[in-house]
């Protein structure tokens, strides 16, 4: 053999170890380095994740009260592996469950079948986990449709019974609480794809409310059990099974008692206001702890029961939630809800005035009217109240005064052609309550409000220029007035600039001006505290099932008010004056409990659905005792009527629950808070047979009843 032959074989025979040497080495990572992340890939495309819910944890009341808890229901499933080798598919046997449960079978045959199997028509109630978990068709079975089941094996294949957490809503103390508790609900491959936890296709999880914000720790860990299918879909083994681990309870600062009293002082405010002729169509009340921002009591209206979602929503029960002619129950007014403040937002205009450099001792004139352009503004019920100094300016609630002062700092700032350096007293001293921006409450979808200042403004021109410049070809018929079309003209040439107009609206609450009732309240407890704006906080503490605390939370400051101790002393006063002598004076005459507040009475321009003008909104924001005030209290309702008569009349209902008052008298010992606010954590006690014989109350204040039954023809805001 030459020499080249020689090396030709070498060659190969170098070619073939250097392959047969690569080959083992890739046979030992795959048999044997890496074995076990091939072995876990192999199971996960034949494995199959049967999920078992963890009890989700309890929200409680500030003294350990369930708002909120898993209790224990009975489940009747559906195991499709069972039925679907049936030879009708398992139909016979889902029309015996149907009747056993007093449903039609298609809406059971529905629930059992994996909402991608059904491809066209309605998918209301599919199965949205797998078909390897036994299927519930009905979460609320009495324990005779149970034994039923257990007992006719034979009649009954594939068909199981078997106890299961429900989120249930005791109202131990006859609160409601549906919108700052929420509600739990199915994941959805939304919650899927967008939330940065893992969810398993057949959990429930929060979707409002306080169920939203702090899912994550009252969800629990769910139980797995993973089972090894073959090729049939047939389970050959089992991989794993972990025990679910509760969830973590909440605990809150709001106080059962003291929310179901919130409640019926708004509702009753509601029916007063339809009593004397007025629509009052919706409605919020608030209780905020001044000096910590803890949120005692929370209530919104129109609501709805909460027991709806313990079943599971039906069409119509979700339809009604958001319908308008009901007024969309499902919306939270307190936290989403934003209206025209009107002269409750005369206190923030004083503090504006004082930077300006006005004095509040000295008197200023309240005429009738006030020309400004070619426009008069008027006072209420266009009447002169002569010359009046600040305090008393405030207690009968003069507009004028506000529109004097507003359009002549307008004019100081440069008017239409504004100047370098500008002061903007109103908007600057508005936006350091916070106006415009949310409290930062822990509740999901808080909205602004807004303030309408300068930069605003050019954000609403160019959204909206092109409807105001093409106004008659754009608006609808009824639109067509006078008044509107000059309006739209207006909006059109220089809607960007603040003017005249909107300076002196915003003065008193008016005009772009919109506030939600979460804003007003911490405005009124920032004033009542000296000037300290605390951020809005439900949310006490997370505590584990055996006690064992995982957080508290502790008060957040937004901020402090643009105000000096002189001018925030001169509103105790005047605010106390205003249920002395002035428009709060009919309402909290002889009551006793000093309160200072402040009536306001929102004018909106506009109609209704029905054709019938708006009618007006009815603010009343107070603080009390007055003297050394702990709670700040906010009611509004919207096309209520007057503050005076329809707000102002609930919030004194709720103060009767804080103090124990009955008629002329306060009884400590009646009040919600016969202690003061709980400053420690409660025992958590979820066992709801015991508790509601303790909780139930005797009787909550009865709110006092308005002696107007007719729309009131010339009662001041």
């Amino acid at each position: 053999m030459n020499q080249r032959s020689r090396l030709n074989l070498l060659f190969i025979q170098v070619l073939v170890t250097s392959l047969l040497l690569a080959l083992f080495g890739r046979l030992f990572y795959l048999q044997i380095a890496n074995t076990e992340a091939y072995k876990v890939a192999a199971i996960s495309i034949q494995s199959r994740d049967v999920v078992t819910p963890a009890v989700r944890g309890a929200i409680v009341d500030s003294q350990g009260v369930p708002l909120t808890v898993d209790r224990p229901g009975m489940v009747i499933t559906v195991d499709r592996s069972v039925i679907d080798r049936r030879e009708d598919q398992g139909k016979s046997v889902l029309i015996k469950v149907a009747t056993l449960l007093g449903k039609k079978y298609p809406e059971v045959y529905r629930a059992t079948r994996l909402c991608g199997e059904i491809l066209t028509g309605d998918r209301t109630g599919c199965w949205n986990g797998t078909r390897y978990q036994p299927i519930p068709v009905t979460r609320d079975a009495t324990q005779t449709q149970a034994l039923k089941v257990l007992e006719n094996a034979d009649l009954y294949p594939g068909i199981d019974a078997s106890p299961v957490p429900i989120r249930s809503y005791p109202s131990l103390a006859g609160e409601n609480g549906s919108h700052v508790l929420g509600y739990v609900g199915s994941v959805t491959e939304e919650d899927l794809a967008n939330s940065s936890q893992s969810y398993y296709r057949n959990e429930n999880i929060g979707k409002a409310g306080l169920e939203y914000q702090y899912n994550k720790y009252l969800r629990g860990t769910p139980g797995i059990k993973t089972v090894i299918v073959d090729r049939k879909e047939a389970i050959t083994s089992q991989a794993r099974n972990t025990l679910p681990i509760p969830g973590y309870n909440l605990v809150t600062n709001l106080n059962a008692k003291l929310q179901a009293a919130t409640e019926k002082a708004l509702a009753s405010s509601v029916a007063r206001s339809k009593s004397m002729g007025y629509r009052a169509d919706s409605g919020a009340a608030i209780v905020m702890d001044i000096y910590t921002g803890q949120i005692l009591s929370i209530a919104s209206w129109p609501t709805y029961e909460p027991s709806i979602w313990e079943k599971g929503l039906t069409t119509a029960q979700a339809t009604a939630l958001y319908s308008e002619n009901n007024g969309v129950p499902a919306l939270s007014r307190p936290v989403q809800g934003m209206y025209a403040p009107a002269s409750t937002f005369k206190s923030l205009s004083v503090v504006a005035a004082v930077k300006a450099g006005y004095s509040l001792e000295k008197s200023y004139d309240c005429p009738a009217q006030v020309k400004i352009g070619n426009r008069y503004f008027k006072n209420f019920e266009a009447k002169s109240q002569g010359r009046l100094n600040m305090q008393n300016a405030i207690a009968v609630s003069c507009d004028t005064i506000w529109y004097q002062i507003a359009y002549d700092e307008w004019v100081r700032d440069g008017g239409l052609f504004p100047k370098s350096g500008l002061h903007d007293y109103f908007f600057k001293s508005a936006a350091s309550f916070g106006l415009g921006k949310i409290t930062g409450i822990d509740l999901p979808a808080e909205a602004t409000g807004r303030l309408p200042d300068r930069a605003w403004k050019i954000r609403s021109y160019e959204a909206n220029k092109n409807f105001y410049c093409n106004f008659k070809e754009r608006a609808q018929k009824s639109d067509l007035t006078p008044y509107l079309i000059a309006i739209a003209r207006e909006n059109c040439l220089d809607g960007d600039k603040i003017r005249a107009g909107d300076a002196v609206n915003f003065s008193i609450g008016q005009g772009d001006t919109l506030m939600t009732p979460l804003q007003m309240v911490a405005a009124y407890a920032a004033i009542a505290n000296g000037g300290t704006l605390y951020q809005p906080q439900i949310a006490k503490a997370i505590v584990k099932p055996n006690g064992t605390v995982v957080k508290e939370f502790s008060p957040v400051i937004n901020g402090r008010i643009d105000a000096t101790p002189k001018t925030i002393a001169f509103l105790h006063k005047a605010l106390r004056s205003v249920n002395l002598t002035g428009t709060g004076a009919g309402v909290f005459a002889n009551y006793p409990v000093a309160v200072s507040g402040k009536t306001g009475t929102g004018q909106v321009f506009g109609k209704n659905p029905d054709g019938s003008a708006y009618d007006d909104i009815s603010w009343y924001s107070s603080f009390a005792p007055s003297e050394k005030p702990k709670y700040a209290v906010v009611m509004v309702v919207s096309q209520g009527g007057f503050g005076a008569t329809t707000s102002a009349v609930g919030v004194r209902d709720i103060y009767s629950a804080l103090f124990g008052v009955s008629g002329n008298t306060v009884d400590p010992a009646k009040s919600v808070f016969p202690n003061g606010v709980p400053k420690k954590l409660p025992v958590i006690n979820t066992k709801l047979d015991k508790l509601e014989k303790i909780i139930k109350p005797k009787a909550t204040p009865t709110p006092t009843a308005s002696p107007v039954l007719t729309k009131p023809k010339a009662v001041k805001p």
